[in-house]
């Protein structure tokens, strides 16, 4: 499915945009740089109702054919299931590091704010400021982390019927659409990638990410995430 830039809508101030997905087009918006450990956050409304069969992407991806990624993706049911939330991990292509949890809140109703936390330590994901997974670096073990390749961030919205809602049991229904998820007051704290992987690596005031404070969760995040599992 090609996309539509007709299917994306831009607040005119700039702070607040919206995605279509129809039996014409998907859409999908990215950043202009890349990034090299930092802290994404973004406030999203998902697709409401009857949203089987539709794909909420919002994620990091370095674009190379051995690329890391970090995904939230958003997986639509049918009217009155719960959304799906499925993070993944890719590291030099390498994947299987795919978990589900239901979310605790209607996320059609409102925004709420997801967040990737990505550092040389760990990678944290976060709803509403609660960690739901974390991801340890254990490369010295022989473990692929996304530790060596800027990404950009991508935002996408498109038809994952063949394999999404109930292993593509349930397909999109049409004439429930258009099908419309809505973002807003996105935050970028990271390294803009300017082709050394030291300036974003080193030990300093501005690299805050990678202080030693941030190599684990904090004693009210674990609460937290033992909550959430």
């Amino acid at each position: 499915m090609t996309w539509s830039p007709s299917h994306v809508n831009t607040s005119t101030d700039g702070h607040a945009r919206s995605l279509k997905l129809d039996q014409e087009s998907g859409a999908g918006f990215t950043s202009n740089d890349m990034f090299f450990f930092g802290q994404i956050d973004m406030q999203i409304k998902l697709v409401p109702s009857h949203s089987a069969g539709t794909v909420l992407a919002f994620y990091l991806s370095s674009d190379q054919p051995n690329r890391d990624e970090i995904d939230f993706e958003f997986l639509g049911n049918v009217s009155g299931q719960p959304y799906i939330l499925q993070t993944k991990v890719f590291a030099d292509w390498f994947d299987n590091r795919e978990e589900r949890i239901y979310l605790w809140f209607d996320p059609t109703k409102d925004f709420h704010n997801y967040c990737v936390l990505w550092n040389l330590h760990q990678i944290v994901f976060l709803v509403d400021w609660i960690p739901i997974r974390t991801y340890r670096n254990h490369a010295e073990k022989g473990v692929t982390y996304p530790r060596w390749q800027p990404m950009g961030i991508k935002i996408s919205l498109w038809n994952g019927d063949s394999w999404e809602t109930r292993g593509g049991k349930e397909k999109i229904d049409w004439s429930k659409g258009p099908f419309i998820a809505s973002f807003r007051n996105y935050t970028i704290d990271a390294c803009v990638w300017k082709g050394n992987a030291r300036f974003c690596r080193g030990d300093s005031s501005t690299n805050w990410w990678n202080k030693e404070r941030l190599s684990s969760l904090t004693s009210a995040q674990r609460r937290w995430f033992k909550w959430v599992r």
